[in-house]
């Protein structure tokens, strides 16, 4: 813009109900505004606009575009966009695969702070994708991520907690990372905070947390978790004929029986 007016200065000047509203509004409208932003230098908004293009938000998908964004944000030092360069590098977005740069990206990005680098990089050496295997170093970085409060991370705590990946089997130390992942809202934290509540017998909750991770989780975890909770809420109403049943001591139940055929 003229007169050295930008769009960084002119979305300065606005008050926050003013750029909430800016940006709920219409996707394509907003891609046009953060494009603008990213278009004046903005990394934050670079790394945003790369993610549109990427996921198709506000404007078509287009990868190669996206990792050209997140590129000239990595270029000057941001964290969120050296990590989504690594992501494109491992998934192969918009650029042929390549774990072992993907791990170099994650680990430097890893190593300045970021959780979900940190994350990322557990993934690749929990699985020696692009590096040697090293479940200890993988449990490592999700203890970092996890440290901040990453609900994946946590999960994945919960898992080499249980699993011995890079730790001692510690099966209580893995019940309270499922219980953190759950709280931070990660369906699959909830799910496994699920069984565990299940195994201990503490249905009711269950029932509660398999309820949240349907709600919110990927078509096989929502599938697994309405099929655990089906089960259970037919083990439930069984436990409650038999609870009202009037023929204990006199051999075959006829009260659980008759329960059953009147609910067919």
């Amino acid at each position: 813009m003229s007169g050295g007016v930008t769009i960084l200065s002119l979305m300065a000047g606005m008050s926050k109900p003013r750029l909430e509203a800016l940006f709920t509004q219409d996707a394509s409208r907003a891609a046009d505004w953060v494009h603008a932003a990213a278009l004046d230098g903005l990394p934050a908004a670079q790394v945003c606009y790369g993610r549109m293009l990427l996921e198709g938000t506000g404007t078509l998908k287009d990868p190669v575009a996206a990792l050209g964004w997140f590129r000239r944000a990595a270029a000057v030092g941001d964290l969120d966009a050296i990590n989504m360069v690594g992501r494109c590098l491992d998934n192969g977005w918009g650029t042929g695969v390549d774990p072992r740069g993907a791990a170099l990206l994650f680990e430097r990005a890893a190593a300045a702070g970021h959780a979900w680098a940190q994350y990322n990089a557990g993934h690749l050496f929990l699985d020696g994708r692009g590096v040697a295997r090293d479940r200890e170093r993988a449990f490592a970085y999700y203890a970092m991520a996890a440290a901040q409060h990453h609900e994946r991370a946590m999960n994945l705590m919960g898992r080499c907690c249980e699993e011995g990946w890079g730790t001692a089997r510690d099966a209580a130390a893995a019940a309270q990372w499922y219980r953190r992942s759950a709280e931070g809202g990660y369906f699959r934290g909830q799910y496994n905070w699920a069984t565990v509540l299940l195994a201990a017998g503490r249905e009711d909750e269950a029932a509660m947390w398999l309820e949240r991770a349907a709600a919110g989780g990927t078509d096989g975890v929502r599938e697994a978790a309405l099929r655990l909770r089906e089960a259970l809420s037919d083990r439930q109403r069984q436990r409650l004929r038999e609870s009202a049943c009037a023929c204990e001591g006199q051999g075959k139940c006829e009260c659980a029986r008759d329960a059953a055929l009147r609910t067919a």
